[in-house]
């Protein structure tokens, strides 16, 4: 059959990766997050990727690209290679949904992270995360879909800086654990970060010296304190 075909389907939105090439636009329809991955270089099958095994000239429309479209322009009919084309050297098209939603994710990480490693250099405490997204929100913050939040951390803090006072500093902190609360005591240090310098006391008691971000260690004290009753002894050094 020469003539292009209909998708029958509801006429909805998709998140899609299109291709213009040879003078024609070629679309498939695609699981939005496993699309950015493909994208990204991520070891993703792309069987996985598509929401539909199918080549279109019009993904919203349903419009299915013709076979002899296919084979002028790419040389093939096969689907997943065409596919992989138009997801290697193509666009990823997400629908206004889709795209609001990432921000979203993407908008609550990095207020996490900022309230995770920074502190006000005044106060040296950390900022709640709700006065974060308050200085956000006055500083009217755009988030980018498609950069990683990690990515956006630091444009962002310099915007936030004439609003919000900011400072990212690390605490290097020795500790000396009792040998009744060690075990415990160790694996709680090590969700903050990497000991160094460990040693066991002739006490059987434990010492270390860790290195974490300035906004963790309020958390950091409440938490060992409760494993330990109150034994454990910490003292900043840096």
């Amino acid at each position: 059959m020469h003539r292009q075909q209909i998708f029958d389907k509801e006429r909805v939105s998709f998140n899609l990766a299109r291709l213009k090439k040879g003078g024609s636009v070629f679309e498939v329809a695609v699981d939005p997050d496993l699309a950015i991955e493909f994208k990204k270089g991520k070891a993703v099958d792309i069987k996985d990727v598509l929401r539909s095994e199918k080549i279109f000239s019009d993904v919203s429309r349903g419009v299915f690209a013709a076979e002899t479209q296919l084979k002028a322009v790419f040389g093939s009919t096969d689907v997943l290679r065409i596919a992989t084309t138009i997801m290697k050297e193509g666009e990823i098209q997400l629908t206004a949904e889709y795209r609001e939603k990432l921000r979203e994710e993407k908008r609550k990480r990095i207020i996490t992270i900022i309230a995770r490693n920074a502190i006000d250099p005044q106060t040296k405490f950390p900022h709640p995360p709700q006065r974060i997204e308050n200085a956000m929100a006055e500083a009217k913050i755009k988030i980018d879909e498609y950069k990683t939040a990690e990515e956006q951390v630091d444009p962002i803090v310099k915007q936030l800086r004439p609003i919000l006072p900011i400072s990212f500093e690390q605490r290097k902190i020795a500790i000396r654990i009792p040998a009744t609360h060690a075990g415990k005591a160790i694996n709680a240090i090590m969700q903050f970060a990497k000991p160094q310098q460990e040693k066991w006391n002739d006490d059987g008691s434990y010492s270390c010296v860790i290195e974490i971000p300035a906004g963790l260690e309020a958390d950091f004290y409440d938490r060992l304190n409760k494993l330990t009753h109150g034994g454990a002894e910490t003292r900043v050094i840096q």
